[in-house]
């Protein structure tokens, strides 16, 4: 049906064997928000943190890899990934656990699972960061904020490996967070995230939960296949704003739209091929460009390759 099915034996006989669960020329568009992309020729799915280190370790060298989390913040292009995409989804990887003030979530854990856990033991801070579409891995590598708070204003430290299967714990100094971006070296791959965390009632903590979840089912797009925000706000300025003085907000290329409701929101309107959504958002940059002289910045992580 894809593409990379017939190397399916070639590659199969070069893979280390795990414990964990390969399968092949496997669709990745049902593993994204925009639902749309191509075939991973290679879906990985480690067992745990040691699965994934002895892979790493015995895998061939110039073998391609690349991590996709929840797919909410991300563009996967029609003809698929080469080589082999890892993908944390397993029991050991959404695993959270507490602390003295501080709590560890495994790089699997949706955003949303944690509501539960916040409001049952009382725990605040991160209200901001269960509204946030995705996995917490996902929301470190992008330093993923809203209403006021981003991942570096909570975050500890992060356990991750490396290209070498190297299992190491970072402070979060080290990581250079910013806007929207962080200092993550190609080959590194989050484990668990652990965050600082304060008290508060259970009333307060619901209450924060409430008002953010009403914010955006009111100003943003919901039960649509969307990515979230497309473009990183320049400094001192909105990427909505750019986007509507310029001229974009009715803007549709084949099956993507931008949003009625937000126009920094992309939506497959149900037809998209993520070459639509792709020219979409280049010609909004151009656009904005010419109007503005302000060159917006992707904020989807858009990967693969062309079909």
């Amino acid at each position: 049906m894809f593409g990379f099915k017939l190397f399916k034996s070639n590659i199969a006989d070069i893979l280390p064997d795990v414990r964990g669960k390969y399968a092949y020329d496997v669709n990745l568009a049902k593993y994204t928000w925009f639902g749309v992309g191509g075939p991973a020729e290679v879906l990985f799915s480690p067992k745990d943190a040691e699965d994934l280190r002895y892979f790493l370790k015995n895998k061939p060298k110039n073998l391609p890899l690349c991590v996709i989390g929840g797919g909410s913040n991300l563009l996967i292009r029609d003809g698929g990934i080469p080589g082999v995409v890892i993908r944390l989804d397993a029991p050991y990887f959404r695993q959270i656990s507490l602390g003295e003030n501080t709590i560890t979530c495994g790089a699997g854990v949706k955003n949303a699972e944690l509501k539960k856990v916040i409001l049952d033991n009382k725990i605040s801070g991160l209200e901001f960061l269960c509204s946030i579409p995705g996995v917490i891995g996902g929301s470190v590598k992008t330093n993923a904020g809203c209403f006021g708070s981003s991942v570096k204003d909570v975050i500890k430290e992060a356990q991750i490996i490396n290209g070498q299967g190297d299992i190491k714990t970072v402070p979060v100094d080290d990581l250079m967070l910013s806007y929207r971006s962080s200092f993550f070296p190609d080959d590194w791959i989050i484990l668990s995230i652990t965050f600082h965390t304060k008290s508060d009632t259970a009333e307060n903590i619901k209450k924060k939960l409430d008002e953010q979840k009403a914010y955006r089912m009111k100003n943003q797009p919901h039960n649509q296949k969307t990515a979230g925000s497309t473009f990183k706000n320049p400094e001192g300025l909105k990427a909505w704003e750019l986007i509507k003085k310029s001229g974009c907000a009715n803007l549709q290329i084949g099956g993507a739209k931008v949003s009625e409701i937000h126009c920094n929101f992309l939506i497959n309107t149900g037809k998209a091929t993520a070459a639509d959504i792709e020219n979409l958002g280049e010609t909004i940059i151009k656009k904005v460009q010419e109007q503005t002289s302000v060159t917006l910045e992707w904020e989807v992580k858009r990967m693969g390759i062309n079909k």
